[in-house]
């Protein structure tokens, strides 16, 4: 009987030794960030790629899926700037489109260096303190200077230079051999890891289509907004493509992770940075096109209940802190995002975009998202939508100017592309998914807009927005030298700061 006793409290012992054993399997955490995507996909209910997206479908059907998922800014750097710190890049001083490059690549020099809030670490780093193994085989695209390998243990780090500001390149179109090299040769085989995976997305995925599913120009109906023309129907085509596309990239990345025996314990962040880079009005603008962006959470976790749509409000914000959060890594206070699966999570009532400058384009928008509404705030009404911009040379731009010329856009399109904006701009987005009819000067809408525009100036006290101050004529100067030469820019209209430093 004694001796039965004994047993039973051995075994007892080492059942509790095998679940502590359990508890501290931490998951490897992969984002596969596909860039300017939006969500035109059948788990988000889009009719056209219904049953064309069935890899992004099942991982939705899986995971969680985020109905309502927006970026910090419409792109890139600043987007990614704010990703990868988990702090609005408003606030950072990095929301500046591509700030503080150099013409021939080189590292930047001390007097145009952005550097970030002692305070902030960048995820990877605080993923590195939490014991991670870190990885990106794409671009970065931060607007800060910093040691990409004290960010990332692998990265083709003989392919960038330490302490390059910001761009790092895209090996996205080779990314099967990057990511077979870091995650299944790290040094430590137990070692968990934190990975980024780039694909193309909406800039080159449309080329992936399986055979005999690629879309054709008029298979696509075109948002009123354009002028119903081949260019535009080909961007805006290009696009659905391109979701098609993203899904094989998706289901290669799956199958590379299952053969090398990743898959079971890896918690897969699949998002954009920001939406549709193909089409006007989207990309580097803060209507729904350029700001929501898919995001679905899959992996086996007991946070992460397989088939769950979820519909409020979230940002990519909310991608840092819950990484760090499901990796049992720190949570620092300064962080703008929560842990999505928090037991005290509290959905937001309003999520901020905002936009500054783009290349060499000079403006300002901010917008605030709530349940209903869409507010956007434009700081440099005179300067029409289609100022002087990188896509000035194709079609979508050339032929949208002919149009006008010839005086063949419709009054809404002559307006809003090459009119005065509005200084307030406000839509109803389930009567007005378009956002084509303002209502900021509507008196029945007047409480509700003034309850959003109070957020928004007082989201710019208390973050002390960097926006509203002037970009330093150091970092205005290192701008005007990377594009001066370069015809599109000589031979457009662009904005009077650069005045000052031509020569």
């Amino acid at each position: 009987m004694k001796t039965t006793a004994i047993l039973i409290a051995l075994l007892t012992l080492l059942s509790c030794f095998e679940l502590d054993s359990k508890e501290v399997i931490r998951p490897n955490i992969l984002w596969i960030i596909a860039e300017d995507l939006s969500p035109f996909m059948g788990c988000y209910g889009d009719s056209i790629n219904q049953g064309h997206t069935p890899i992004i479908d099942q991982l939705a059907s899986e995971g969680v899926l985020f109905k309502h998922a927006y970026s910090t800014a419409p792109v890139c750097s600043a987007s990614r700037s704010a990703l990868i710190t988990g702090v609005m890049q408003t606030s950072t001083g990095t929301h500046q489109h591509r700030s503080s490059r150099t013409v021939d690549g080189e590292i930047v020099p001390e007097a145009l260096r952005i550097h970030l809030p002692k305070y902030v670490k960048t995820i990877p780093e605080l993923m590195k303190a939490a014991g991670y193994f870190t990885f990106n085989n794409g671009k970065d695209d931060y607007n800060f200077h910093y040691d990409r390998n004290v960010l990332y243990d692998v990265g083709n780090s003989d392919e960038y230079k330490t302490g390059m500001n910001g761009w790092q390149g895209n090996r996205a179109k080779n990314f099967m051999s990057l990511t077979q090299a870091v995650w299944s040769n790290r040094p430590d085989k137990d070692q968990p890891w934190f990975g980024q995976v780039q694909i193309m997305g909406g800039k080159a995925d449309a080329k992936y289509v399986r055979e005999g599913e690629k879309l054709e120009i008029n298979d696509v109906p075109l948002p009123p907004y354009f002028p119903n023309i081949p260019s535009q129907r080909a961007a805006w085509t290009t696009h659905y493509n391109a979701n098609r596309g993203s899904d094989v990239q998706l289901e290669k990345i799956l199958a590379q992770l299952k053969a090398d025996g990743e898959l079971e314990n890896t918690i897969i962040f699949f998002f954009s940075d920001h939406g549709s880079n193909t089409s006007l009005r989207h990309k580097q603008f803060c209507y729904e096109g350029g700001m929501q962006v898919p995001l679905i959470i899959k992996g086996n976790h007991a946070s992460l209940e397989a088939g769950k749509v979820r519909d409020e409000l979230v940002s990519l914000l909310d991608v840092s802190a819950t990484t760090l959060a499901l990796a049992g890594a720190e949570l620092p206070e300064y962080l703008d995002g929560q842990n999505l699966f928090a037991k005290d999570y509290r959905a937001p009532k309003f999520v901020i975009g905002a936009r500054d400058r783009c290349d060499y384009t000079i403006d300002r928008i901010r917008t605030v998202r709530s349940e209903e509404f869409r507010y956007i705030r434009n700081y440099y009404p005179n300067r029409p939508m289609l100022q002087a911009g990188y896509r000035d040379n194709r079609p979508i731009v050339t032929d949208m100017k002919d149009l006008y010329e010839e005086d063949k856009l419709t009054e809404y399109q002559e307006e809003h592309w090459f009119g005065i904006r509005p200084e307030e701009e406000f839509y109803d987005l389930e009567t007005d998914p378009h956002q084509m009819s303002n209502l900021a000067s509507d008196s029945s809408f007047e409480v509700v807009l003034q309850e959003h525009r109070n957020v928004l100036e007082t989201w710019i006290k208390e973050t002390d927005d960097k926006g509203q101050y002037p970009e330093s004529a150091t970092q205005l100067k290192a701008t005007y030298e990377l594009w001066k030469n370069r015809p599109i820019f000589k031979n457009a209209k662009v904005n009077p700061e650069f005045d000052q430093f031509q020569e």
